[in-house]
């Protein structure tokens, strides 16, 4: 695990999966018929547990205010701050890293109650998983 400082607070608008885990491919196919890959923007995996499932949200940074809204998405702000993070190289590779790298992650005695899971995309075969750590227990 490492430490990553997120700078500033990401936009992003939200595809849901119809359930987790086997809807997250059709969510990110979803969204990329809205908006390709292009370096230009940032795509991401958000997930939290609600009621005893996990809800996941493929999502896509907002190029300009309103994106959202125009593409008929769910708006969403992933929070600026610190995070625990483990980078998964070639990440189709190892589809079940993903969970586990999440499991240590989520095992961090200091996250917040509040946060939620991060995957980064950061290209076509790696991503960033991030869970953002309690900005009260920082000092």
């Amino acid at each position: 695990m490492e430490k990553y400082i997120l700078s500033s607070d990401i936009n992003v608008f939200c595809v849901s999966a119809k359930s987790f885990p086997n809807g997250i491919l059709e969510a990110h196919q979803t969204l990329h018929l809205l908006v390709p890959f292009v370096k230009e923007r940032r795509f991401f995996g958000i997930s939290h547990p609600n009621k005893g499932t996990i809800v996941y949200k493929a999502a896509a940074e907002e190029m300009h205010w309103g994106e959202a809204e125009k593409l008929g998405c769910e708006p969403f702000t992933i929070k600026n701050g610190h995070y625990i993070s483990i980078v998964i190289a070639n990440f189709m590779k190892d589809i079940p890293g993903i969970g586990s790298a999440f499991q240590k992650l989520l095992s961090h005695p200091d996250i917040d109650p509040n946060g939620y899971c991060v995957e980064w995309y950061f290209n076509d075969q790696d991503l960033r998983c991030m869970v953002r750590l309690n900005p009260a227990k920082l000092t």
